[in-house]
Parts: C-alpha cells; structure tokens; sequence
C-alpha cells in the first residue's frame, strides 16, 4: 500500500482546484531509471487508467502506481514538506537502501 500524509492530501486537494482538475483526478505515482541514485520518482496528476495499474486510496485521496514501480515503493508514504531546506513532495520510502540529497531519486 501507498499512504498519504495529512498535509500531502491538504496540498494535492489545493493544487486539483487551483488548476481546475477533473472531479476523477488521481496523483499517479511511479518509478524510472535516472537520477543520482539510479532510480527517479515521477508524481503527476492523472484521470486515465492504464492496463496493469494498482490502486489505492488514503485519507481520500487515489493514488494510482504501475505494477512494475508498485515493487519499489511499497509501504511508501507521499509527505508535503515546506521550509527553509525546500518544499514539495516527498517519499518516504522504506524500500530504499540510500537516497540522494534532494530527494528525488534512490536505490534498492
């Protein structure tokens, strides 16, 4: 399962009205080859499903992942984090064996 923080939910929900999403809208979460550590998330917003997806859903928000990005992201929760060290999305991933310094990619 992937979960959600309360303040990832509160930021998605704000961003879906502000760029006047459809009421089906989902965040798509997922994993490619790149980055700094060798493997690079990809969050955007959706509302198409695609053959093979997993979906689940938290706090009332749906997130929907690939079967091959589910493997490396199991029992990772999406957090909203702001301050003075940055602010945005971020993973909290307990599948990763070291991440890289900003965040955004990792390895198993």
């Amino acid at each position: 399962m992937i979960t959600v923080s309360e303040n990832a939910k509160n930021h998605a929900l704000d961003l879906i009205r502000q760029e006047n999403r459809p009421a089906d809208t989902f965040i798509r979460v997922g994993v490619e080859g790149g980055g700094c550590s060798g493997l690079s998330y990809k969050l955007e917003f959706d509302n198409q499903m695609k053959d093979g997806d997993q979906t689940f859903e938290d706090k009332g928000i749906k997130i929907v992942v690939d079967r091959k990005s589910f493997l490396y992201l199991v029992g990772t929760e999406l957090e909203y984090t702001g301050g003075l060290n940055g602010k945005g999305f971020v993973f909290n991933n307990p599948n990763a064996s070291r991440t890289c310094g900003c965040g955004e990619s990792f390895s198993v």
